[in-house]
């Protein structure tokens, strides 16, 4: 079991890199500017906590992201050690591109299963992940896996 959980994790996320490449995103952002778009501006600090992810990671993703114009990160007004992260209006065009991928990967990854298996496999996996991830499932802001 273990081994075809590797292989599928392995698998999603090759074909999510060959997806997000299209729109000239890397694996990993989707996941940032989803955040954002469901919560709106938020701290560096809590936006890495709500992925689940360390700082020096979340750094690396958001200086990609600016750089190519989809987030801005500006001081907080309140403490201006702590930086707000916001998306930009050329991140918010990308919006129907990115659940064009997450649709198209679900797509994939579903190919041969009815719906009926659909949802059990989703409901398994929430149970693997509940296992196995338990900081990301209790997350109130962790963004939801693609329908």
């Amino acid at each position: 079991m273990s081994c075809l959980m590797a292989q599928a994790a392995l698998g999603h996320r090759v074909l999510l890199a060959a997806l997000l490449a299209e729109i000239d995103l890397y694996p990993g952002q989707d996941r940032v500017l989803n955040v954002l778009w469901s919560n709106g501006p938020m701290s560096q600090n809590k936006l890495a906590a709500a992925l689940g992810i360390d700082m020096s990671t979340m750094t690396k993703s958001l200086q990609r992201l600016e750089r190519s114009g989809f987030v801005s990160r500006t001081p907080s007004p309140a403490n201006r050690r702590i930086s707000v992260v916001s998306t930009t209006p050329k991140g918010d065009d990308l919006r129907p591109e990115v659940r064009r991928v997450e649709e198209e990967l679900h797509r994939r990854m579903s190919d041969g299963l009815t719906p009926e298996q659909v949802e059990t496999l989703r409901a398994l996996l929430t149970v693997v992940r509940r296992n196995t991830c338990r900081e990301a499932a209790a997350s109130p802001l962790a963004a939801p896996a693609p329908r």
